[in-house]
Parts: C-alpha cells; sequence; structure tokens
C-alpha cells in the first residue's frame, strides 16, 4: 500500500539481533508476585481482597474506580499475603498499594472464568464490556484502558483501524516474537476490535526489520479482505502513533487532539491478543510478553511473565549479568525509564527490561549548543528543540510552551542526534512535568476558591435565613401581643358594661 513521508526521525542501532531469535518463554513461577493497582493510566483500582484469603488464576484483586480506570486480576492461583505498599516499577521508586500474592503452584483458572463461542455476534457493547472487564489496558507502553478507546465509536466517525506493530525502539522484539507465533490469535483479536469500532478498513503496520511477523500475519490475515499488512520503512519513531497514522493515511492529527479526530483507531498487536485472549477463553490480562536483553544480560530472551513478577525473577531466570550493567531501563532505550532496581515488579505496559553496559550507555559531558539545528532536522513534530531549551534552561516555561512544548512526543530524537549532547529530552519532560505542578496547583486554587465561595455563600444563606426567621419571630410575638391587648381590652369593656346596671337600681 502507498504510505506517506513524515518528517524528521532517526537511524538508530536497533540492536534487535540479541533477541529477535529467542522463541518465547514462560518464566517459572515466582515465590511471590506484587501486584500494583495502579498499572493504567486514570484511577487506580480498589482492593477487592484481604489478607489471607485464597484466590484461583484469573480472580479479581482490585475493581476499577471511574471510566479511565482498569481491574486488576490474580496472575495465579494462590493467597493473599497482604495489600500494602511496595516500591513502584517507575523512576522515582515511590511505593504504591500493592497486593502480595504467594503461589500455592497449581496454576488453577478460576471457574467463572468463561469465554464466548462466537464474539462477533455480540453487541459492540458488550465487547467494550468484556475487555474493561478483562483490565486490558494498551500495551504498548501507553496503557490507556482499551475499552475507552472501543467506544469512541459513540463519540467519532471510525473509518479505520491501524494495530501498530512498528516496535520502532532498540532491543524490544516482543511484539515481534509475538507475531510470529501467534499471528493467527493476534488477527481474531484485531477482528474482534474491528467489529466492535464498525470500521471498515483495517491495517497492521509492521517493520521492513520483522520479515518474518509481516509474512505470519500477512498469511493469517488473509481470511479477512478488509486486512491489508503494511511495511514501514525501518525509521525511528514510526511507532508514535500520531506519525504512523500520518505515514499511512497521509492525514496529520490535530495538535493536542486525538486520531480519533480524522476517523482512525490505534492498538497496539498485544493488546488484540489479550481481546482474543478475553473473548474466546474469558482470561483476564494476567500476563505480558517481555524482552530482556542488553550487553549485560547473558541470555536475552522474550518472556511471557506473569504481572506482579520482581525484574530481578526475569534477570535470574536469564543467567543474570555478564557484568554490572552501567543502565538498568524499563521499555526501550529512546523513550524508557531508568529503573531504580531489580526489587520492583513487573505491570502491564512494562514491555522490556534491559541491562546496558558502559559502551552502550556511554554519556558524553554537554557541551554548550552550537546553533547546528541537527535537532530541528530529526525532530519529527517540526518543533525547534534548541530554542524549546533555551526557554526551559531560562526558567521561561511559557515561552517554551509558546514554541510548541506540549507538542513533543518526548521520543529523543533531537537529543539522539545532538553532537554538543545535550540532554534535551529531559529538559522538556522536566517542563512538562512543571507545567503540570503549575496546573495542578493552579487548579487546585481555583477549586479551593471555589468552595470558599461555596462556603461563604452557605454561610451567607445561614444567616440571611436566621435574620428572616428572627423577622419572622418578631411579627409573630408582635401580633400575639396585639392580639392579647386586643382581647384585654375587649375583657375590659364588657366587664364595665355589666357593672353599670347594679349601680343604678341601688341608687334606685
Amino acid at each position: 500500500m502507498k504510505l506517506f513521508k513524515i518528517r524528521g526521525g532517526v537511524h538508530p542501532h536497533d540492536n534487535k539481533h540479541l533477541a529477535a531469535g529467542q522463541a518465547i518463554e514462560d518464566l517459572p513461577m515466582p515465590a511471590l508476585l506484587h501486584i500494583p493497582l495502579q498499572q493504567h493510566i486514570g484511577a487506580p483500582a480498589k482492593p477487592a481482597v484481604r489478607r489471607g484469603q485464597q484466590v484461583a488464576k484469573g480472580d479479581l484483586l482490585a475493581f476499577s474506580q471511574g471510566v479511565i480506570s482498569a481491574p486488576v486480576h490474580a496472575p495465579t492461583s494462590g493467597r493473599v499475603m497482604g495489600v500494602g505498599s511496595y516500591p513502584a516499577h517507575h523512576a522515582s521508586g515511590l511505593s504504591v498499594r500493592t497486593v502480595t500474592l504467594k503461589p500455592d503452584g497449581e496454576d488453577r483458572w478460576s471457574d467463572e472464568i468463561q469465554g464466548v463461542s462466537d464474539p462477533f455476534a455480540l453487541t459492540p457493547e458488550e465487547i467494550a464490556t468484556r475487555v474493561a472487564a478483562a483490565g486490558i489496558v494498551g500495551m504498548g507502553g501507553a496503557t490507556f484502558p482499551s475499552a475507552v478507546k472501543l467506544n469512541l465509536r459513540t463519540r467519532y466517525r471510525l473509518h479505520t483501524l491501524v494495530i501498530n506493530g512498528a516496535e520502532c525502539e532498540p532491543y524490544l522484539t516482543c511484539d515481534d516474537r509475538l507475531m510470529r507465533e501467534h499471528a493467527e490469535e493476534v488477527i481474531d483479536g484485531v477482528r474482534i476490535m474491528a467489529h466492535a469500532l464498525g470500521v471498515e478498513r483495517i491495517i497492521v503496520a509492521i517493520e521492513n526489520n520483522k520479515p518474518e511477523a509481516q509474512a505470519a500475519v500477512a498469511l493469517a490475515a488473509s481470511v479477512d479482505p478488509r486486512i491489508r499488512v503494511a511495511r514501514l520503512p525501518t525509521r525511528y519513531p514510526m511507532g508514535s502513533e500520531k506519525h504512523l497514522v500520518q505515514a499511512l493515511t497521509g492525514r496529520e492529527t490535530p495538535a493536542r487532539g486525538l486520531t480519533a479526530d480524522i476517523g482512525v483507531v490505534v492498538h497496539n498487536g498485544a493488546t488484540a491478543f489479550a481481546v482474543h485472549e478475553a473473548l474466546r477463553f474469558g482470561r483476564p490480562l494476567v500476563s505480558r510478553i517481555v524482552t530482556v536483553s542488553g550487553g549485560a544480560v547473558s541470555r536475552p530472551r522474550n518472556l511471557r511473565v506473569p504481572i506482579g513478577a520482581r525484574v530481578q525473577d526475569l534477570l535470574e531466570y536469564c543467567g543474570g549479568f555478564t557484568e554490572q550493567p552501567a543502565q538498568l531501563i524499563s521499555g526501550g532505550p529512546m523513550m524508557g525509564q531508568p529503573l531504580p532496581s531489580t526489587r520492583v515488579p513487573m505491570v502491564k505496559g512494562s514491555n522490556g527490561v534491559l541491562a546496558l553496559t558502559g559502551a552502550e550507555a556511554a554519556g558524553h559531558e554537554p557541551m554548550p549548543c552550537i546553533r547546528c539545528a541537527t535537532c530541528v532536522q530529526a525532530c519529527p513534530c517540526g518543533l525547534v528543540p534548541l530554542d524549546m531549551a533555551a526557554h526551559t534552561r531560562a526558567g521561561d516555561l511559557d515561552g517554551a510552551v509558546s514554541l510548541g512544548l506540549m507538542d513533543c512526543i518526548g521520543c529523543g530524537s533531537c537529543a539522539y542526534v545532538c553532537p554538543a549532547h545535550i540532554p534535551l529530552v529531559q529538559y522538556f519532560n522536566y517542563a512538562k512535568g512543571e507545567m503540570a505542578a503549575r496546573g495542578r496547583a493552579k487548579q487546585k486554587m481555583t477549586e479551593t476558591k471555589r468552595l470558599a465561595e461555596q462556603r461563604t455563600a452557605r454561610m451567607e444563606a445561614i444567616k440571611q435565613a436566621k435574620r428572616e426567621a428572627m423577622a419572622k419571630r418578631k411579627r409573630e410575638a408582635a401580633a400575639k401581643k396585639a392580639a392579647e391587648t386586643a382581647a384585654a381590652d375587649a375583657a375590659t369593656m364588657t366587664s364595665g358594661a355589666a357593672a353599670e346596671p347594679t349601680a343604678t337600681t341601688a341608687e334606685a
């Protein structure tokens, strides 16, 4: 199919050869699983279990709160050891609420797990409900609740479903192996999602450095004439949702808008596989494929990992380190986040664990910007990173925003090509975080002002009610007194009139 050009981008060494040839293996069940209740964008899940409770695989551990949320299920059967705090799978290393589960070794599915014989007989609403109940989120790393995307049909006129199989981040091969080994299941999930969305066109986009995946998916997709396989050039960040849609359709997503604004919805291939599992077998999302790679890993592999297994469990199964890694990363090296330790648990959005050697993670001392504009040429969003960074360093975040800071996707292309080794993407991430903090503070002030005004209005209303009640009581008291006075006067007049004849008789 015809592809369209996108601006910018880079060609980093993909280093996918380390794990691309390794078939998916099941990680042996660890002694303990630490399942965070915040594994998705939106409100954290609320615990539904207590300490000491026995659960089966797939049982509900925590239910979703609100529209943008997702439930959490037991990755295996066992006993709940407690609901407390545990370090999060996040660069901060801060603790989040977590369910600790001790597996019993049976890996027994719940008796309530039941699939649907014909998912295409379901209504779109029923499919979205089942996807939501299964706790499925975007598996490409965004972790946005998938059911919310499936319900976009009610708000937008959709015509195309795009399956993002680009996997453009270096080292990562989990989606590649999934599409190679489970192409039929992935395509089945794709068709179910297309049925829910009501679209007439489906595009599965895969980069050209994955020829085996392209062939496997093309063969599996032959059952549905709506599906086309797009063979993408190997270029970073081709996997960016908006740029992928532009490359496939030639249409640009509005700034800070959604691809649904132009009639397109994008899902990850692993998400499609999870939808297949949920609809066909009733299985919630309790595991995922993870690439463990990097020069410091003894045996890079692609592992099927239960949610809640520690990073340390994965690394030990891969033979540990050949040397002390210079950097541990969750995800890919371009957009991934540093891991605070190997104790943190794997979550639904964890697609990779990288242990990089000093040579792979070689850093350079930043130098002053030489105004070469190489970063401008590399930026896929058409921004001017050098000016945005200058405003950020000067503390002028509003100036950086006016130059397009909020349109930056944080891909790191600018920092990758910068000859002065300026950490541009770190500047922008800091600036966006600071702007978000300012926004929250402003919102808090606005909300505080609104609550204060409401309280003042309530107090004034109470005072007014008291004044009116007091005035009413005064009026009633005055009326009562007037009535009593009138009654007394009438009684006096009556008694006086009765006494007069008696006196006249006596006189006579």
